[in-house]
């Protein structure tokens, strides 16, 4: 029998990854999608016909009951949220309705429908915010600077509670800051990628940005899914962190991307306040010894790669 896994946000950076090793293991993949008036389908467009797709929404919990009843499903994984920071202070409210409440939805519609499913919550380093240790574990408080970051705190509290309440196998994936060619416009490191390709092909002179001094644990997200999956293998479920165990500025990320094409990073990037948030987050960097120990897991792409394969993606796309 071919297993079945069922993907919430699968038209994402980490929801197409994942699809992509999915297939790639035998699995019928199943993506939940939205009703929007826009379809973006863009990171799926080379899987989409392997796909069965069908709608359901993280606000609406019929939906979702109806989505499991129908799919019944081995694997859930539920990788979708309102998940740019910046956002979550124009939003709050609906990055709470996403990216926290979504979580008991989905949960709930589990518990009725296929209580025997394993279930995968993507939690995140931003959930440690204002850090009270260097580097992050397991262990590490939570002390969020957003309310993107607060919500995924409730998330992932609620996935525990629910997996000790329930006896449901419930896990979440404390990842760290994971890119990769398809990581969205809005954030910083494509949003670096995209405007050194810009200003090396003369179709812009700078680079505008924020705090060049944040520091995060930065992975490539096709390694990071395989550590979600391997999560859901295990004979008992657990929550891990997902990290490199090494932080680079985005000064340094910067350099990397500037100076792999030839360019001079501090002769484009202009620091604009705008981009400043309200709360900064510092310093990620996590310790995933507990990922490595027990799921014989580790990142296979440096962060210099990474940032390399980024700036070659849109170069070539916009050229």
């Amino acid at each position: 029998m071919r297993k079945k896994a069922l993907i919430t946000g699968v038209t994402g950076q980490d929801g197409s990854y994942l699809a992509d090793f999915l297939l790639e293991k035998g699995y019928d993949v199943i993506g939940m999608v939205r009703r929007a008036s826009t379809e973006t389908f863009e990171r799926i467009a080379h899987i989409k016909d392997r796909l069965i797709l069908k709608q359901a929404d993280l606000l609406d919990e019929l939906s979702l009951t109806r989505l499991m009843d129908d799919v019944q499903p081995d694997e859930i994984y539920n990788l979708a949220a309102q998940s740019f920071v910046p956002t979550s202070w124009e939003q709050p409210i609906l990055t709470g309705e996403f990216t926290a409440i979504g979580v008991i939805r989905m949960l709930e519609a589990m518990r009725r429908s296929c209580p025997q499913a394993k279930f995968y919550q993507a939690s995140s380093s931003e959930m440690f915010g204002k850090v009270l240790e260097l580097p992050q574990t397991e262990a590490t408080p939570f002390y969020p600077r957003s309310p993107y970051g607060v919500s995924k705190v409730f998330g992932h509290y609620i996935t525990v509670n629910y997996r000790e309440s329930y006896g449901l196998f419930a896990v979440s994936g404390i990842l760290f800051n994971h890119e990769s060619p398809r990581r969205g416009k809005e954030f910083v490191t494509r949003k670096i990628s995209d405007g050194v390709a810009r200003i090396k092909l003369g179709l812009a002179d700078e680079l505008r940005l924020g705090n060049l001094d944040a520091k995060r644990d930065w992975g490539y997200a096709g390694d990071y899914v395989e550590a979600m999956w391997t999560m859901l293998q295990q004979e008992d479920p657990d929550d891990y962190v997902i990290a490199t165990g090494l932080a680079h500025s985005v000064r340094d990320f910067c350099r990397v991307a500037f100076g792999h094409v030839g360019l001079d990073w501090e002769r484009h990037v202009v620091v604009d306040p705008a981009y400043v948030r309200p709360a900064e987050v510092e310093h990620l960097l996590g310790d995933a010894s507990k990922a490595r120990g027990r799921l014989g897991w580790q990142p296979r792409v440096s962060f210099e790669e990474l940032v390399r394969m980024m700036v070659d993606a849109d170069v070539k796309r916009l050229a």
